[in-house]
């Protein structure tokens, strides 16, 4: 008999799932979490009823930061594809460097889930070893 593979959609809630999948989730204050995985840096999740916004800071960047630096950034932002490196200045005296993701949580699937962490996981790796060079000059 041929092997059939029958597809099971379920619902479940973020952080239960997030847990079973091995993330710790720590919940803060206006709908943020905080989930990490292991010995990777934390993620900090923000939802709201249409979307979950993704956020890694890989920290202030005002000793290191040039023009040159920036334009490395900018060009890898094609690499790292869905993750995108941004640069928040929320906070004009501590500007972060960050990786960033959306999606929509109207069908988020377990997989599209899992592969954002995988993604920024990934772009990391990449923006470190573009940062490396700056730290050791």
């Amino acid at each position: 008999m041929k092997n059939t593979m029958i597809k099971l959609h379920r619902d479940e809630e973020l952080s239960r799932f997030l847990e079973s999948n091995g993330f710790t989730v720590d919940a803060l204050a206006n709908d943020v979490f905080r989930v990490q995985r292991e010995d990777e840096l934390p993620v900090f999740l923000k939802v709201d009823d249409q979307q979950i916004y993704f956020e890694v800071d890989l920290g202030n960047i005002d000793a290191i930061i040039s023009q040159e630096l920036l334009l490395s950034l900018l060009a890898l932002n094609t690499e790292i594809l869905p993750v995108s490196a941004g640069l928040d200045t929320s906070h004009p005296d501590d500007r972060r460097l960050v990786l960033v993701e959306s999606r929509e949580t109207g069908d988020l699937s377990d997989h599209e889930l899992l592969a954002v962490f995988d993604a920024l996981e990934l772009a990391v790796d990449r923006v470190t070893e573009i940062l490396t060079p700056s730290f050791n000059s």
